[in-house]
């Protein structure tokens, strides 16, 4: 790759257009990404017996693999995670988002020790490999207590290696002042009110502005929201009572991360559509790429568009996640295009859908 230079992919459950949508087969599916030519990679960690027929699929539409995504139990599936980091590898992946769930599969609540014992386990291979994992920050993972990211990466660098994170801000973003319900897992709300998190990146200090200055972001996930999100009422939740030492609100419906960046038509979404809702989760955006193009030794070289159709985010629904995807892939572009050719000055003009 070029200096600096970023690609921009799409998600592989994101290539569908209404949630219930799902492609019949692999190389549809890369048709379809192809025909849009909004997108520079696709993102997918295929089950080894399909890992034949995404390589073929890639090289046939000139889409590389150049990431991939997986959660995993720990004391369960570290095996799953270095076959995944393999699996990577072999497809040309250079990052491989790593999301660790909060569960331990012994039922307690994986430590901090824990969570650096498989990340520097799968930075060394990685490192090997030339597929570097980047654990996520995302709800249901041992992220989501926002506080432990810190910890856990100077607990690394102490052991003389990097921390690499995937940044997917619209799990820090939904959590907005008044989703009072979301603030009170892992007592973000007391964090909030001390001052000691700070989650809206229009304010100084903020949780955002730390961790790109920290250089700890290599990869991103891109998938708006907006501070308050609406629950998803479109879909069931039956996993949440499944995560045994969780403080999650035992909700009935999706927790709600997924805001569509373009508006929906009607009936396709169960909440009201504002453009001015994006406006948080695009600043975190504005920053990111502001950092990468003045920072010399910013690791960002991807970011995957991530409009999906699960329970927490677009279930249910009936606009495009695809078309969502792609307009927010274009954006993305323009945007990186004037920062790196502006020096990041007046970016937030390009802010506008």
């Amino acid at each position: 790759m070029k200096d600096k230079e970023i690609k921009i992919g799409i998600v592989e459950p994101g290539i569908r257009h209404a949630s219930a949508d799902e492609p019949k087969s692999i190389e549809e599916k890369f048709c379809m990404v192809q025909e849009r030519g909004a997108f520079d990679y696709i993102d997918v960690t295929p089950l080894p017996e399909h890992v034949a027929e995404f390589a073929r699929c890639s090289a046939k539409y000139n889409l590389p693999i150049l990431a991939g995504s997986c959660n995993y139990i720990l004391g369960l599936e570290e095996q799953k995670l270095e076959q995944n980091l393999r699996i990577g590898a072999e497809l040309g992946s250079i990052r491989h988002n790593t999301q660790v769930f909060m569960d331990h599969a012994q039922g307690h609540l994986i430590s901090n020790d824990e969570v650096m014992s498989i990340y520097l386990s799968a930075y060394e291979l990685g490192e090997q490999l030339g597929c570097l994992p980047t654990f996520e920050v995302h709800v249901n993972m041992w992220s989501e207590k926002f506080m432990r990211v810190m910890e856990v990466a100077n607990m690394v660098r102490e052991r003389g290696a990097p921390f690499r994170i995937t940044l997917d801000h619209s799990h820090v973003i939904f959590k907005g002042k008044e989703n009072q319900v979301e603030q009170a897992v892992f007592g973000v709300d007391k964090l909030i009110e001390s001052g000691e998190l700070i989650i809206d990146p229009f304010d100084a200090g903020n949780v955002f502005d730390l961790w790109l200055d920290q250089g700890l972001v290599a990869h991103a996930h891109a998938r708006s929201v907006s501070p308050n999100n609406p629950k998803n009422v479109w879909a069931a939740h039956p996993d949440i009572t499944n995560l045994r030492s969780s403080l999650h609100p035992q909700n009935v419906v999706g927790r709600g991360i997924q805001y569509p960046f373009i508006q929906p038509g009607e009936g396709q979404w169960h909440s009201v559509w504002q453009e001015s809702d994006l406006q948080a989760w695009k600043e975190v955006v504005i920053k990111l790429l502001t950092h990468h193009h003045r920072s010399p030794n910013s690791e960002l070289q991807t970011i995957s568009t991530e409009f999906i159709p699960f329970t927490d985010y677009g279930e249910g629904s009936t606009y495009s996640l695809l078309e969502n995807n792609a307009a927010c892939a274009v954006w993305i572009k323009e945007l990186w295009k004037q920062i790196s050719t502006t020096d990041g000055e007046h970016c937030l003009a390009a802010s506008a859908v």
